[in-house]
């Protein structure tokens, strides 16, 4: 069976599918409108094809406008030439919006479309025009794929069609429990981007309330990952005077994340967003026996069993999230008990070999019709 992605080149996530589903006997290959910045598709032996789709943005005015027709039309064409060349069995984009548009305007069948977040969440409000866009791209989509049940919640606003949910679990033999020293210190921990849309601010601000809470502890923030916002994040922990208790590690690869995952006494992601479409950083931490503590986004709520796993706090309440922490430095049993049991909740619903194994059925059904 060959499967030909339209999706991003760039991505950690892009890069998972089509390397597990290179393994799992299927013959990928991938159309991106980003370049990649590595050889990594090479070194795995999956074929690339890059359209540079954006090169309109350097256009002003009315210019622009007529170039972005200009190059998604040229992009259609160049997608329709790698279709003609390689004769997939199937077209599966990934994300609604330029991916998917483009791969729905080729006209192939049949189509696949995996929403991812932001694509159904934020896209459609931005204007009637997007809000048709993703309508069209539904409509032309013989199977509609989601992460999660609520993002599927969300994409049911766009389409009648049944929306079937494919986990973006983890790797549970990578993501387990390992055994590193702590050196009885309470360390609180987080992975993400540092971008103003994941809380990181309120999550330095809830650092501070549990360093007044408890003047007695030894305790550190340890963040986990780089971005735009990494010196206002450093600068807002100066101008709080906890700077010397927390340590910005910068981005990590990701067979390191596990040992960080493990250090921390809780993983706390407060995401400001109501599109977090799934919470893949708190399913990594529970995989590695750590409890967490997050924000009430939507991907969140649904893959973190609330008093069970860790605990869920309202958005941008750095107060809130500091309730829940003490909670864990009160009753130190608890972040057994609850890493234990996020352990196996992920074992169930987020292992990536049992997800991988869905859309290999799914893909199997759509080849047989």
């Amino acid at each position: 069976m060959k499967v030909l992605m339209t999706a991003d080149a760039r991505s950690v996530h892009t890069r998972r599918w089509a390397v597990s589903l290179k393994a799992g006997g299927v013959d990928v290959v991938l159309y991106s409108i980003y370049r990649s910045p590595d050889a990594f598709f090479e070194e795995h032996g999956i074929r690339l094809y890059v359209f540079d789709l954006f090169t309109y943005k350097q256009k002003k005015g009315a210019g622009a406008f007529t170039a972005m027709i200009s190059r998604h039309a040229a992009a259609v064409r160049f997608l329709k030439s790698v279709i003609a060349s390689e004769a997939p069995d199937i077209l599966h984009a990934h994300y609604a919006t330029s991916f998917g548009l483009i791969a729905a305007l080729s006209g192939f069948h049949p189509f696949i479309m995996s929403v991812w977040g932001s694509d159904v969440y934020e896209f459609p409000d931005k204007s009637f025009i997007n809000r048709l866009s993703v309508k069209f791209v539904l409509r032309r989509a013989d199977r509609i794929l989601s992460t999660s049940h609520v993002m599927a919640r969300r994409t049911a606003k766009f389409t009648s069609k049944p929306i079937a949910v494919t986990p973006f679990g983890v790797d549970t033999g990578l993501f387990r429990k390992l055994t590193v020293s702590h050196d009885d210190k309470f360390i609180i921990g987080n992975v993400k981007t540092l971008s103003p849309k994941y809380g990181i601010d309120v999550l330095i601000r809830a650092f501070k309330i549990v360093m007044e809470r408890n003047p007695g502890l030894s305790a550190g923030l340890v963040i986990v990952g780089d971005g735009p916002c990494r010196s206002e994040y450093e600068k807002l922990a100066a101008d709080l005077g906890i700077s010397d208790n927390v340590r910005f590690v910068g981005r990590v690869s990701n067979d390191r994340l596990p040992w960080y995952y493990n250090s921390f006494s809780v993983a706390v992601s407060l995401s400001v967003l109501d599109s977090e479409s799934f919470g893949v950083v708190a399913v990594e931490a529970m995989a590695c026996g750590c409890p967490v503590v997050v924000s009430d986004a939507d991907g969140f709520t649904e893959v973190v069993e609330n008093g069970v796993t860790g605990f869920v706090v309202p958005k941008r309440s750095p107060e809130a999230a500091a309730d829940a922490i003490q909670k864990f430095i009160d009753n130190p049993g608890l972040r057994d008990s609850m890493g234990a049991a996020g352990r196996d909740r992920v074992c169930r619903l987020y292992d990536w070999k049992d997800n991988v194994a869905l859309m290999l059925n799914i893909y199997g059904e759509v080849v047989n019709g």
